[in-house]
């Protein structure tokens, strides 16, 4: 589906969600100035289904396009409260130095047959042959439908199985398998690690074993631990997982205490994802495992209720290679994590909502038919299954970023898709407690699947009553957010300036009366106390930074460094290109890598009425910006060698794809595929994109002797999707860059300078390729 976003802003990043946006760097080759625009035919889904009618579009680069990156909902599978496949014998009960064959003091929970029991504790039983090895796979939440691989000390892969609904594997590891052994659980772009010194037993694969592999491989990097143990076997015995353990259970003390938890076997203890016990420390805690060029950033957050909403969680951050994992703050009591979720009661309300979506559109609302696209609002959703998912079964009560459930007839509103017919079906899984609101509020993330198969990710903020989760929104006034960019951006004819950004984009939707913005400015203040400075601009639905002498940039996105991908290349990115938002002094990696991953920015609104009063938010990330070093890791969505052939031939004598004559046979579109075949690939461990967003000019104006205007042409795609085309969309009835006849197509003239391809993490992260047909010299 194609649609036409908002404007055109050289290195502006918009977005309309805390967690899923658009993103990307500009600048360069004229694009300094925005367009005017708005998406009218496909909303995005913003966190908890907000569409402020922006997108996440920008001009150089960024454009996520119509899916502000959180297409709400999605439980592609039966994961509300089900047991899945439970594979025979999914756990092996064990307690920290109670068990035989321990691992000296951690337990590999190891037997020679008949059944493991834990000692003074009861946990799940299991029985157990020679070289049987289970565990449970879980961030808190199963890690369901994850490929688990683990690989002996000879570099032999002894198993690949999946896990179940819970999270549980098991695997019949060969008799010559040779201990210690690597083992990864890998679901989409992310991956769980750990490790064993045993071949029997269990070995559990979450975030908490993860920090573990890092701290055993050599380069940190966790999924490398199978190439050190292949090395050097000595990479990974009992002692030095023991080591670790003790390390872990150190830091996370206070965090034990308040949960009213002893110590902690990550590896070793079986579990079930629950809730209780391990599971409920997993809950408590939010863990990132960043490799880079040396080493890996890792950081624990703590999910503690804060006393207010301007107050950041508790967390540490460490290196993979420090001697000592800092300990946290003793001031960790039991009351802050009172009323945190289980697993079972967020599947439960993931189930809700599916049977909401699976609700005909003229049974959610007051409908005509079951396949338009309706507008109303919170009192045309009359579905029981739908308004007892809001708080007092009323969906008027629910206010999130300054909008109302409903959808006008420019798609504006939160929870459009109740009003879409063609999202009847959608489907919701992968909840997860991300954090508490000061007022206990929670946040959930999730994942949303479409019959389309568009994949998304996003947020919604709930509360618990009498047990069941209502949605209720942020309450916030106006609709701002605060998300990390990481952009490729790809000079398909010049590929030595290839270059690497990252930074933070403020998407914030402007609110206009009578023609005026209601907004004289908002300063947004980061976690470290820096301040930026947004103002509106006529004829823009977003605000743009401005500079020290408060004259606007057209940029909302600030880049905190970017690097050519070669370091031989000479010069600087932001000389060749002043328009991305470099700050200056520009940050270094290790200044970012200090960033907390839940940063919480305060946004201060200021009235162009000043007899009103201002309005404070905060927003909160659940991811920081990556460092240079950590890009260079990661992997992303690219060109297939054909289509960057084909792309390569058709733009490097002009530096643009500048379209021929109208025909009905062959008509002016932008095919995204080389002859038929895929255009892009998407490595292991990258997100696919859920956009793809073309950026151009209309022809020259001869009229007015000037060059055309800009424009910009994109459509969402499905989380399988390899290759799309787009069409030309026209912005209005004076937009000179489509024809419609002899069909509706690009005019002879207009001229495509580039395009973006652009996903989102599940941890809010943007992530975009943007490929640019201009030169560099």
């Amino acid at each position: 589906m194609n649609h036409k976003t908002i404007g055109h802003l050289s290195a502006l990043a918009l977005a309309v969600s805390v967690t899923a946006c658009g993103g990307g760097g500009g600048g360069g080759s004229g694009f300094a100035l925005p367009v005017q625009g708005t998406t009218a035919s496909t909303p995005t889904g913003a966190a908890e289904d907000t569409n402020a009618g922006t997108n996440a579009g920008t001009f150089e680069g960024t454009n996520a396009g119509p899916t502000a990156g959180t297409i709400e909902g999605a439980n592609s599978g039966p994961n509300a409260g089900t047991t899945g496949d439970a594979s025979s014998g999914t756990h092996t009960g064990t307690n920290a130095g109670t068990n035989a064959g321990t691992n000296a003091g951690t337990n590999a929970g190891t037997s020679t047959g008949g059944t493991t029991t834990t000692g003074d504790t009861p946990t799940t039983t299991v029985t157990h042959t020679a070289n049987t090895l289970t565990g449970t796979a879980a961030t808190g939440a199963a890690f369901d439908g994850a490929t688990v691989t683990i690989v002996d000390a000879t570099g032999a892969t002894v198993c690949t199985t999946k896990t179940n609904a819970g999270g549980n594997y098991r695997c019949e590891l060969p008799d010559a398998t040779r201990a210690p052994l690597a083992i990864t659980a890998s679901r989409d772009e992310s991956t769980l690690a750990s490790t064993t010194a045993r071949t029997r037993g269990v070995a559990n694969i979450t975030p908490l074993t993860t920090v573990i592999a890092s701290r055993l491989s050599p380069d940190g990097n966790p999924t490398h631990l199978a190439a050190a143990i292949q090395a050097n076997a000595d990479a990974v015995t009992d002692a030095r997982i023991a080591q670790q353990v003790s390390a872990l259970n150190e830091t996370l003390k206070p965090v034990l205490a308040a949960l009213g938890e002893g110590t902690l076997d990550p590896i070793g203890t079986a579990f079930e994802a629950d809730g209780t016990r391990q599971d409920k420390v997993l809950d408590a805690i939010a863990v990132s495992v960043r490799p880079d060029t040396t080493g890996a950033n890792i950081e624990l957050t703590i999910k503690t209720r804060p006393s207010s909403a301007g107050n950041a969680p508790v967390s540490v951050a460490f290196r993979s290679d420090d001697a000592t994992i800092p300990t946290l703050s003793t001031g960790i009591a039991a009351p802050s994590f009172a009323g945190m979720p289980t697993p079972a009661s967020i599947n439960a309300f993931m189930a809700r909502l599916d049977a909401c979506y699976s609700l005909p559109l003229s049974q959610r609302l007051r409908a005509a038919n079951d396949t338009d696209t309706a507008t109303g609002g919170p009192a045309d959703v009359v579905a029981s299954a739908c308004r007892t998912l809001f708080l007092n079964d009323n969906p008027a009560d629910y206010l999130n970023s300054g909008l109302r459930v409903g959808r006008d007839a420019s798609g504006n509103g939160t929870f459009t898709t109740l009003f879409r017919g063609d999202l009847t079906g959608r489907k919701w899984d992968r909840g997860n407690f991300e954090y508490f609101r000061a007022n206990g509020d929670i946040t959930l993330s999730y994942r949303s699947t479409d019959v389309s198969g568009a994949v998304g990710t996003g947020t919604l903020t709930v509360r618990a009553v009498d047990g069941t989760f209502k949605l209720v929104g942020d309450g916030h006034a106006y609709t701002a957010s605060v998300r990390p960019q990481t952009t490729y951006r790809d000079y398909l004819n010049s590929p030595a300036f290839n270059a690497l950004t990252t930074g933070y984009a403020f998407p914030i939707r402007n609110r206009v009366v009578n023609g005026k913005s209601v907004f004289s400015k908002v300063i947004v203040t980061s976690p470290l106390g820096s301040t930026q400075t947004l103002v509106p601009q006529a004829g823009l639905s977003i605000l743009v930074l401005t500079r020290a002498d408060g004259t606007p940039v057209l940029n909302n996105m600030i880049q905190l460094r970017g690097v050519y991908e070669n370091p031989s290349t000479p010069g600087k990115l932001e000389t060749r290109e002043p328009d991305l938002g470099q700050v200056t002094p520009a940050y270094t990696d290790e200044q970012i890598s200090k960033l907390a991953d839940q940063g919480v920015w305060k946004f201060e609104f200021f009235h162009a009425d000043t007899s009103l009063p201002n309005v404070v938010q905060y927003e909160r990330t659940l991811s920081r910006a990556q460092t240079i070093g950590e890009i260079r890791q990661s992997a992303i969505v690219d060109l297939t060698p054909a289509m960057r052939s084909k792309l390569a031939a058709s733009t490097s004598a002009n530096g643009g794809l500048v379209f021929g004559a109208p025909s009905a046979t062959q008509p002016n579109v932008f095919d995204l595929s080389a002859g038929g075949q895929d255009g892009w690939v998407v490595p292991q461990g990258a997100v696919a994109p859920s956009s793809v967003t073309a950026y151009g000019f209309e022809p020259f104006d001869v009229a007015n002797n000037r060059p055309g205007a800009r424009f910009n042409d994109g459509t969402t795609v499905a989380a399988t999707a390899r290759k799309v085309t787009i069409t030309c969309s026209p912005e209005s009835a004076t937009d000179r860059h489509c024809v419609s006849s002899p069909e509706l197509q690009y005019a002879a003239g207009s001229r495509l300078h580039f395009f973006g391809m652009e996903a989102f993490s599940a941890r809010g992260l943007g992530v975009q390729r943007t490929v640019l047909f201009y030169k560099q010299s």
